[in-house]
C-alpha cells in the first residue's frame, strides 16, 4: 500500500516551480545567516604617529618577530608599519605610535605599572576580559593588546617583546 504524499494547503497553492525550489531557497537562506554570523576579526586602528615617533616605530618594526610565544605573524590588510599582531583568533596585537591613554593623566597615573626589562607598562583590564599594556616613559607609546585566553600569563607576550621595545625605542 503506497502512502500518499500529503503537501501542505500553502504550498499546494504555489505553482509546482516555486514548491520545488522551496526547500533549496530555506536551505540557501539558512547558510546565509550562518554564515553571516559569524564575525570578522575586529578592525585594528592604525595609529598616526608624529615624524620623530613614526621613525622609532619603524625601527621597532623591522625587529619584531615573525612568531611570538609559537603564534604566528599575522598582520591586518592593509599593512602598517605601526600594527602587528599575532594569531588569528583571539589575536595579539601591538600598536606603535598610539596617543598617551588619557587615563594617565588622572588618579590612574599612580596605578602600580609593571617593569619588564627596563621598559614600563601601564596595564588597563578590558571589558572581554584581556590586558592592554602600554609602554610609558618612551619617545614612542607602545599598546600590545592581550586577548582574554591567549596567553596563560598575559605579561608572557610583553615580556616577549620588551627587549625589542627597549632597543628601538629610547
Amino acid at each position: 500500500m503506497a502512502r500518499e504524499l500529503r503537501v501542505p494547503r500553502f504550498l499546494a497553492a504555489l505553482p509546482a516551480p516555486v514548491r520545488w525550489l522551496a526547500l533549496p531557497l530555506a536551505l540557501t537562506c539558512t547558510v546565509v545567516v550562518l554564515l553571516g554570523s559569524w564575525s570578522a576579526p575586529a578592525k585594528i586602528e592604525v595609529p598616526e604617529p608624529a615624524p620623530k615617533a613614526a621613525g622609532y616605530c619603524r625601527a621597532l618594526a623591522a625587529a619584531l618577530p615573525q612568531e611570538l610565544l609559537g603564534h604566528a605573524r599575522k598582520d591586518p590588510t592593509p599593512a602598517s608599519p605601526y600594527v602587528a599582531a599575532w594569531a588569528s583568533s583571539p589575536r595579539t596585537v601591538l600598536r606603535c605610535g598610539v596617543d598617551r591613554p588619557e587615563e594617565l593623566n588622572g588618579p590612574a597615573a599612580g596605578d602600580l605599572s609593571p617593569t619588564v626589562n627596563d621598559v614600563t607598562w601601564w596595564q588597563q583590564k578590558l571589558d572581554d576580559g584581556g590586558y592592554r599594556f602600554t609602554s610609558t616613559m618612551r619617545k614612542a607609546y607602545v599598546e600590545i593588546t592581550v586577548p582574554s585566553g591567549a596567553f596563560t600569563n598575559p605579561l608572557d607576550p610583553v615580556s616577549a617583546l620588551s627587549d625589542l621595545v627597549k632597543a628601538n625605542i629610547p
